[in-house]
């Protein structure tokens, strides 16, 4: 796994793809830090990370469209499926690399708060855990894109496909509440409108509720795609 894990990792930067992800966000998180927290003055740096909800959604499908595509259209698929390392730690190696991309800009995202302390009034173990509760959201969408790699050859129809299913997970309230009765009247649609992803993500920003069950949730979205990945990769082995 350590081997997959560094040799995806090092091709997010040979490729640049790692560098204009990290970029994107940093500048996006410039701009809204420097509405929100500099030019308005909110103290609450959570603010930004709300903002920036539909940012990721963009985000998320240029770092996951070639986990498993680009593997799987140069036909070094059949080098994975064929190596010692089982295919749950070739999984979860590409997913941790990606995973560490993510930390770097979040990384970054943890200087705010303390900029804004460093000025004034700053509520920091609020904006801290908004920024967790970000990551989260932001590694349920990369579990996402990875099995939407999996599905496909084409970079492209990947990332379009990855950003069709997050912004229908990031819609689903809406959409959840524009269906007809009878087919909302039941405990899974009663229950998914208190837990969606970013309902979760706005209890840490807007109401400052740290909720335990809605990271509960997060968690077991990843592991779900990540057996899901495993699962499509499998199949490809035995076809």
């Amino acid at each position: 796994m350590k081997a997959v894990y560094k040799r995806e990792l090092k091709s997010y930067f040979d490729s640049m793809i790692g560098y204009i992800f990290i970029a994107f966000l940093v500048a996006m998180n410039g701009i809204y830090f420097l509405y929100y927290n500099m030019m308005v003055g909110y103290p609450y740096y959570s603010y930004v990370l709300g903002a920036m909800e539909f940012i990721i959604l963009m985000a998320i499908p240029v770092l996951t469209m070639k986990c498993l595509s680009d593997e799987r259209k140069s036909k070094t698929d059949q080098l994975l499926l064929t190596s010692p390392v089982s295919l749950p730690k070739i999984i979860l190696g590409k997913y941790l690399a990606m995973e560490t991309i993510f930390v770097i800009p979040m990384a970054i995202f943890c200087l705010c708060p303390l900029i804004i302390k460093a000025n004034g009034t700053a509520y920091l173990r609020e904006d801290f855990a908004s920024i967790f509760a970000f990551f989260m959201m932001g590694s349920v969408f990369i579990a996402v894109g990875m099995f939407i790699s999996s599905l496909t050859e084409s970079q492209i129809i990947s990332a379009v496909g990855t950003f069709g299913v997050t912004l229908l997970l990031y819609l689903w309230p809406g959409i959840s509440s524009m269906l007809p009765t009878f087919l909302t009247d039941n405990f899974i649609t009663d229950l998914l409108p208190n837990y969606t992803l970013t309902g979760v993500l706005d209890k840490f920003t807007s109401y400052h509720i740290f909720d335990i069950g809605g990271l509960v949730f997060y968690i077991s979205f990843i592991f779900l795609f990540l057996f899901f990945t495993i699962q499509s990769v499998q199949k490809r082995r035995w076809s």
